[in-house]
């Protein structure tokens, strides 16, 4: 993700987003002001975030929660995970307020991320189901 956003930056001339580490900033107690540019955090709260649910989706994938379908649902948890901490801590803004670019932008991103964690996961990580019974999640015993 981080790769595909710098080669979009420097296309775009889009200036870095500090809206991450102000989060992990507010997160952990601080106020951090809207012109604050916290590079540390900013790095600390997109690999952090990144490697807690990439572990969720290599959970996915040994689950047999696998393919493109299981890759979006994973952008939708990305994205979500990220408004709900920005919106939480009053630093980010609801997206249907941003601009539609920025917000292409973002979904683009995080799409990237989650398709390229989707296939790396299901890859590496063999499935290793616990149950084969039921042929869905509504089906009961006995019926």
């Amino acid at each position: 993700m981080t790769a595909v956003e710098k080669v979009e930056q420097a296309i775009t001339k889009r200036p870095n987003s500090y809206v991450p580490g102000r989060t992990l900033l507010a997160l952990l107690g601080r106020k951090p002001s809207p012109s604050e540019k916290p590079g540390l955090a900013n790095h600390a709260m997109h690999w952090g975030t990144g490697a807690v649910l990439g572990a969720l989706r290599g959970v996915w994938a040994a689950s047999g929660l696998r393919g493109p379908a299981s890759s979006l649902a994973h952008t939708v948890v990305r994205l979500s995970t990220d408004q709900t901490l920005e919106n939480a801590t009053g630093v980010g803004a609801a997206p249907q307020t941003w601009p539609r670019r920025e917000l292409f932008i973002d979904v683009l991103h995080k799409g990237v991320y989650s398709f390229v964690t989707g296939a790396v996961a299901e890859r590496l990580i063999t499935v290793r189901r616990t149950t084969g019974s039921g042929s869905n999640s509504h089906e009961t015993a006995g019926s």
